[in-house]
């Protein structure tokens, strides 16, 4: 059974961190859906954001097809966006998750656990949001209703 994640300490002040994966940053690409609410709210949060390599390589593929405009969405995003390396303990944690989600979602998770700062996951993928609610991460998709992934309900 996953451990909650431990409340910060209040003596401590935390910054709390946004975990992204692809599908959270693909709304960053014109036509994607949800994108006007993902813009909105990112214009407020996108300094607590952060991904893996993982991430932006699953936006690059998305913005092949997108052309130029996209390709230089892709940049704007990598330069903004912090991008954080796949420690010894996002496998570990992955490595937990492994058996229930696909493996590119496993490491998303693992990275959102690992990380000591994040306190939530921007997805829109069914699967990877229902287990980080597992871990006591909140779920961030703009534009999405509210716990969309209890009711089955995918972007």
């Amino acid at each position: 059974m996953p451990q909650p994640r431990p409340a910060p300490d209040d003596a401590v002040p935390v910054r709390r961190r946004v975990y992204a994966d692809g599908s959270a940053l693909a709304r960053y690409l014109v036509g994607e859906p949800w994108r006007a609410e993902w813009l909105v709210w990112t214009a407020a949060h996108e300094a607590d954001l952060v991904t893996t390599p993982l991430g932006l390589s699953e936006l690059r593929r998305l913005a092949l097809a997108g052309g130029p405009e996209a390709h230089g969405v892709l940049h704007d995003v990598a330069a903004r966006v912090e991008v954080v390396r796949f420690s010894d303990q996002t496998l570990r944690a992955a490595s937990h998750v492994a058996g229930v989600l696909p493996p590119f979602a496993a490491l998303h998770v693992g990275a959102a656990i690992a990380h000591p700062d994040v306190r939530a996951v921007a997805t829109y993928d069914l699967q990877l949001a229902r287990v980080a609610t597992l871990y006591a991460l909140d779920v961030v998709s703009p534009g999405m209703p509210a716990r969309w992934w209890e009711d089955g309900s995918s972007a």
